[in-house]
């Protein structure tokens, strides 16, 4: 049986990611911790930055659970009906004692950053196949369209948050 060391998750980790997603052109960054995409369960610290853009998506065919977990910063979660309309939302912040949250299969979700160095803790059903773990939502902006940061800016004013 092979021995795995014990995952610290801790402030200078954190910085590492975040300084990465800053610099990254996506302005955000994962850092796994599961062996293998093949695993059953991904887990991942997901670092962003308040100009990243996560395309509403959700995750069917086959089934899989998403669960957030603040670890620094805040972040706008929002779900979707099968047009668009925003069904739910929720903010993850200590300042408003919402620290984590889990996403069903079958639900369009997008996450906006609210603040610079923002990092949660992912965890979704694995395996991890690129070609079957999102299915978009075809009417969000695609990822790196013009309209991106406008698409943000509108679920943000239209659930009055500040960012």
């Amino acid at each position: 049986m092979r021995h795995y060391p014990m995952i610290r998750i801790d402030k200078q980790l954190l910085d590492q990611v975040s300084e990465k997603a800053k610099k990254a052109p996506r302005r955000r960054m994962n850092h796994n911790f599961h062996q293998s995409p093949e695993d059953l369960l991904n887990r991942m610290l997901n670092a962003m930055e308040p100009d990243t853009y996560v395309r509403p998506h959700k995750h069917e065919n086959p089934d899989k659970r998403e669960a957030f977990i603040l670890l620094r910063g805040s972040f706008l979660i929002v779900e979707f009906d099968e047009k668009g309309n925003v069904t739910d939302h929720v903010i993850l912040s200590k300042e408003k004692g919402v620290y984590g949250l889990e996403v069903p299969p079958r639900t369009f979700h997008t996450l906006i950053s609210l603040e610079p160095g923002s990092v949660i803790y992912e965890l979704k059903d694995g395996p991890y196949i690129v070609q079957t773990d999102k299915i978009f939502a075809p009417w969000a902006p695609e990822e790196g369209a013009a309209d991106c940061q406008a698409y943000n800016q509108r679920l943000l004013q239209q659930l009055q948050v500040n960012a």
